[in-house]
């Protein structure tokens, strides 16, 4: 039987390029940030380039657009991480740094143990939530879904 653990794709739009003065303190506490997440219990797996940043993996063409995709044992894991620690307040000042981008920025989904997924699977579910809604397929930490069940 398939073990699975959850798996969460999100966007944001930059108010200025990553070197810009704007996203200093963005940029300043970063590192910090995935850090705190890598050492949070139930973490799994992140997305990182070369250069270890996890924000472009070319999924759009709008170089303002950064993504973030990780993997976690379980949809609380992540809820705590996301707003229960340092994370929380950087979310809090995220107009600091981003703008609106008129659509659901966030989506999780169920994968199987040891699949890392890629961002352009992140832009596709990401993309159904948007034109569909919340499904098994694709949904929020306020839609939730449980894991698909599999038959021995």
């Amino acid at each position: 039987m398939p073990d699975f653990v959850i798996a969460e794709f999100n966007i944001a739009q930059c108010l200025a390029p990553l070197d810009d003065p704007i996203m200093a303190d963005f940029m300043k506490y970063r590192d910090q940030v995935n850090k705190l997440a890598e050492d949070a219990p139930g973490f799994v797996w992140r997305l990182t380039d070369e250069g270890d940043t996890s924000t472009h993996f070319g999924e759009y063409d709008d170089p303002y657009l950064i993504v973030n995709l990780s993997v976690w044992e379980s949809i609380d894991a992540l809820h705590q991480y996301t707003y229960y620690t340092f994370h929380a307040d950087m979310y809090r000042r995220r107009a600091e740094w981003f703008g609106k981008i008129g659509k659901t920025p966030m989506v999780l989904w169920w994968v199987e143990r040891g699949h890392h997924p890629t961002a352009a699977e992140g832009k596709a579910r990401l993309d159904y939530l948007n034109a569909h809604g919340a499904s098994p397929f694709a949904f929020t930490f306020k839609q939730r879904f449980p894991a698909p069940v599999t038959e021995a």
